[in-house]
């Protein structure tokens, strides 16, 4: 029984906390269009960042990774970001209710997911309490989206801990590309909202945009009837400046926002950050980029805590060629985080207050060893306030016979390292305590090989398909200190798979894409050790999931898209699913268009989580100026 309640203990509190708690050089077609537009010499000079940490064509990055286009999201009819995430074939969206989401790749699926990486214009949404997101806070002008890059699997060499399985690199639009007004209005069964961002011109190559935006959500139900009472409001706005000459620019860009949940507890929290980026070509090629950011959060949840946390991040890398053969990006980063929470008698964060600072360094090196043949090797040393030094090393394998196909081939280590969940946290927030902080609490390591294919096989057809292994030795457990629980490393997991999506263009104006993910995950205690629940937090994933999405316009004014999604069950009381979702849009002058989009349109009873909270058919109308 005390196994039962320890595990339990642990896993209310953990939902309580959160539940409770590209490139200049393209033409301005190629930079909007969706890709599957494109000729395959467009296509082929596609740029993406997220794989390399500077600009490489998408056929011919070594990861998989998959784009989600500024088109994709406007014709997916999502009003935000986790909705529009969804796109991705190889991320597990599941939501939890009104609010919350848990998304993850390649297993460990949670709401409070602590293995994938999420930034937004190089700005990492992270929060130290539990090394992960809370999404309901993240929100943008989806209209100002470039793209969304989503790499599944270890991306550790150039981003850092927590890039474990995978990153989710979110690119706004410069200012010059969102000139004039843009505006929307909509209002639906289960949601309203209203956006408005203008955009103009200063001096000689400056560009400025503001905007803000507002959205109103009305709770749901669970499937036992009962209302989950999570109605929720935010409202947020900011801006962003891009000036200086194409060899040396400057980005200034910030925002602002507050939002609220009624669910008791109830939800409040708000945030401010301000970013700065300089990108300069010197004399030979070579580019330095600097950038620095602040960011401040602060966070209610009632009977809970309230968290303040301000961050300081110091960016910068060098990418440079110094002979012909070598494509080297080497930099390193400071971050430093003040974390203040204020502790209730459910729990408590001791000590409530921590200042914690991370420092790296990092280098990769491409290597052409023939015309066809490229080695590139990479390693990062990461110092955590809890564990020192993590190293996190990578060599990947490219061959590309021509511009049209890859095959590559991936060795690579990764690391979540602590948070103050398993260093600082005491369940309840006196004596005695059912879980106590663990002091010898050490990183989560991932070993991972991948052996992925990429090709555009004609104008109209490409495919990537990524066969991975993942292996987990040390992942979190729940044993015991004297009387109490504790938190350990006595979990091991594997994760075997495959992931694979694919695009077809079958007229001019109809186009089909998809994609499926087969995974395997084995998670047993190690021999000689007890845990108690521990295992039941790690995540719950399906074995399989899929999509399928069409894409037609009958006539230049007039889309309609159609896009259904199937997830196997989950390892953990959720059911296999099939949810269906349209959207009819009209464009009857040239500044205006008129949306109608139809989430879950098929099936009005299934639940994506263990929260039950059903998933309601919902209609959203919305009626867009552009520019």
């Amino acid at each position: 029984m005390k196994k039962v309640l320890l595990g339990g203990a642990f896993a209310l509190a953990a939902a309580a906390m959160h539940a409770g708690t590209a490139s200049a050089a393209l033409n301005e077609r190629i930079a909007s269009a969706d890709l599957a537009d494109l000729s395959l010499e467009q296509l082929t000079s596609i740029k993406v960042m997220s794989a390399s940490r500077r600009e490489e064509t998408l056929i011919g990055a070594p990861a998989s990774i998959f784009v989600i286009t500024q088109e994709d999201i406007r014709r997916s009819g999502a009003t935000s970001i986790p909705e529009a995430l969804r796109i991705a074939p190889n991320l597990q969206v599941a939501r939890a209710d009104t609010n919350q989401y848990a998304i993850s790749a390649r297993g460990s699926n949670n709401v409070l997911a602590n293995k994938l990486l999420v930034l937004i214009d190089g700005r990492t949404v992270y929060t130290p309490l539990f090394s992960g997101v809370f999404w309901e806070s993240q929100d943008l002008v989806l209209a100002d989206i470039e793209r969304i890059e989503v790499i599944s699997g270890p991306a550790g060499t150039l981003w850092g801990a927590n890039a474990v399985n995978g990153v989710i690199n979110i690119i706004t639009l410069p200012a010059s590309r969102t000139q004039g007004t843009y505006a929307y209005g909509g209002a639906g069964n289960l949601e309203r909202g209203a956006a408005l961002r203008h955009g103009g011109a200063f001096g000689d190559d400056g560009h400025f945009r503001v905007y803000a935006k507002y959205f109103d959500r009305d709770g749901r139900m669970t499937q036992a009837g009962a209302s989950v009472g999570d109605d929720s409001r935010m409202l947020g706005g900011g801006g962003r400046l891009d000036w200086g000459p194409s060899g040396s620019r400057f980005t200034l860009q910030g925002d602002a926002y507050r939002g609220e949940v009624d669910r008791s507890p109830e939800r409040e929290y708000s945030g401010q950050n301000l970013l700065g980026r300089w990108t300069h070509i010197l004399a030979g090629g070579s580019t330095v980029r600097a950038q620095a950011y602040y960011d401040r959060t602060t966070r209610r949840h009632e009977n809970l805590f309230k968290e303040e946390l301000r961050t300081f991040d110091l960016d910068l890398q060098h990418a440079w060629q110094p002979i012909a053969s070598h494509q080297l990006v080497w930099g390193g980063g400071y971050r430093n985080s003040r974390d203040q929470v204020q502790n209730s008698s459910a729990q408590a964060f001791i000590p409530p207050d921590r200042d914690l600072a991370w420092t790296n360094v990092f280098a990769q090196d491409e290597i052409t060893l023939t015309p066809a043949l490229q080695l590139t090797l990479g390693a990062k040393a990461e110092h955590n306030p809890y564990t020192g030094t993590e190293w996190l090393p990578s060599a990947r394998l490219a061959w590309q016979a021509d511009p049209s196909r890859l095959v590559w081939l991936a060795l690579s280590r990764a690391v979540r390292a602590p948070s103050r969940v398993e260093r600082d946290l005491f369940i309840p927030g006196a004596p005695p305590f059912a879980l106590v902080a663990s002091p010898v609490f050490e990183a989560e390591v991932a070993n991972v090989a991948e052996l992925g294919f990429r090709m555009q096989a004609t104008q109209s057809v490409s495919f990537s398909a990524t066969l991975f292994w993942q292996d987990y030795p040390n992942l979190r457990s729940i044993g015991l200190a004297g009387t109490s629980g504790s938190f350990r490393n006595d979990i091991e997991m594997q994760v075997r798979g495959l992931e694979a999506w694919g695009s077809w263009r079958a007229t001019p104006t109809w186009r089909l894409s998809g994609g499926f993910v087969a995974q395997d995950i084995d998670r047993n205690v190690k021999a000689g050790a007890i845990d108690l629940g521990g295992i039941n937090t790690i995540g719950n994933d399906p074995e399989r999931w899929g999509q399928i999405r069409s894409n037609w316009s009958p006539r230049s004014d007039i889309d309609v898209d159609a896009a259904v999604r199937y997830v196997g069950a989950l390892q953990t009381v959720v059911p296999a699913y099939t949810a269906v979702d349209l959207r009819l849009a009209w464009r009857p002058v040239r500044h205006i268009e008129l949306s109608l989009t139809a989430q879950n349109a098929a099936n009005r009873d299934y639940y994506e989580w263990q929260t039950r909270v059903v998933m309601e058919r919902s209609a959203f109308f919305r009626v867009a100026w552009m520019p």
